[in-house]
């Protein structure tokens, strides 16, 4: 890319493809370092006459941080495309017709530059990555390359369209992404790096041949499940956070023993298996215990039960078995009725997979359990 003697334009080599009639679409690559002297953020508001302008939600600081530290990581790799809309000040200059063909032409953009403007008229508006824009002109890089997707209009309603399009596409399914996350070793957002412990051990429970669980846990590619993993991995996040299994964890690395969790865990879940056996193995519409509400119960009562030992790691089946024999009773995962302290009555199959179900079956099978020890 270059800036031209006469006026001050980047210049920069890309490639003009024609999509459906008359749309077109330019493809070219630039350091991101340069990108807020040409774009700009249409910020979604309401003008003087109430009527909305814009489009663009305000920068999230907590994933722009995310993404910053990222970059600035040895690996970072940033492959998705940056979505720019220029007005007509932007132009297409095609090189010789003998490197066009049927999928585009190669030529140069000329994007024109003037710092002194005001954002607002400036010639490119980010239509998707504004948060991506704003971790690369923070990031502590010298420079951080960037592709770029790029459609020239002055059409607002265009804009505004292409934004609503992009960021309405179907995001892949939370299943897919937990089961890719144990194979993944690279600096990952915080949102996502939490997870990845817990989804090794998910994996491990799915699949060790000494698990209870083995076959039971249902995944991107282990479909036939009865257990969802989702209530699994945010129940093992609380027992690795601020748990049981905690003393396992290396709070610096967010990494962990596997090993011991998995062995304080097939023993636990060997224990459920054993003491509420009536309920185990059946579809959650059949079995409350396989459903998240009754598997969210139960990591929360194994940190009650775990408490009370010193050395987690030589609790054995048969003392679980005893512990949880202590609320058998008062469990109806498959018949019979729940009755809360609070008066409410409840059939086990109308114990839903919500917050307040779960919060009050949890609640009342850790207090029976501390009253049946006293």
């Amino acid at each position: 890319m270059t800036y031209t003697d006469e006026v001050e334009e980047l210049v920069v080599p890309a490639i003009e493809i024609s999509q459906g009639k008359k749309g077109k679409i330019y493809s070219f690559a630039i350091d991101g370092k340069l990108l807020p002297d040409f774009t700009t953020i249409s910020r979604v508001k309401r003008d003087e006459t109430a009527s909305i302008t814009g489009y663009q939600r305000p920068e999230i600081s907590s994933h722009v941080t995310e993404i910053r530290k990222y970059l600035e990581s040895e690996d970072a790799l940033l492959p998705n495309a940056l979505v720019v809309a220029f007005n007509p000040e932007v132009t297409f200059d095609k090189l010789d017709e003998s490197n066009s063909s049927s999928f585009g032409s190669v030529g140069n953009l000329v994007i024109p530059i003037d710092k002194t403007r005001d954002d607002n008229v400036k010639p490119g508006w980010v239509v998707d990555g504004q948060q991506r824009v704003a971790a690369i002109r923070e990031a502590d890089l010298e420079r951080f390359n960037v592709c770029v997707i790029a459609f020239i209009t002055e059409n607002l309603d265009e804009q505004r369209e292409q934004f609503i399009l992009v960021n309405e596409t179907k995001p892949l399914p939370s299943l897919l992404i937990d089961e890719l996350l144990p194979s993944t070793d690279t600096q990952l957002p915080t949102r996502l790096s939490r997870r990845v412990l817990p989804n090794r051990l998910v994996e491990r429970l799915n699949s060790d041949a000494d698990s209870p669980l083995r076959g039971m846990i249902k995944t991107q590619t282990s479909p036939d499940g009865i257990i969802t993993a989702g209530p699994l991995v945010t129940s093992l996040i609380g027992n690795i956070t601020n748990g049981s299994l905690y003393t396992f964890r290396d709070p610096e690395t967010g990494n962990g023993d596997v090993e011991k969790m998995l062995t304080v865990l097939k023993r636990y879940w060997q224990a459920v298996k054993t003491t509420f056996e009536p309920a185990w193995g059946l579809p959650p519409r059949l079995s409350r215990l396989m459903h998240g509400t009754g598997v969210r119960s139960m990591h929360f009562l194994m940190d009650e039960i775990l408490s009370l030992h010193e050395n987690i790691e030589t609790v054995t089946v048969k003392q679980f078995e005893k512990e949880l024999a202590l609320i058998k009773d008062k469990c109806h995962w498959t018949t019979g009725t729940w009755k809360f302290p609070n008066g409410e009555v409840r059939k086990w199959n109308e114990i839903q997979n919500i917050g307040k179900d779960r919060d009050m079956v949890t609640r009342f099978i850790v207090r029976e359990y501390h009253k049946a020890r006293k």
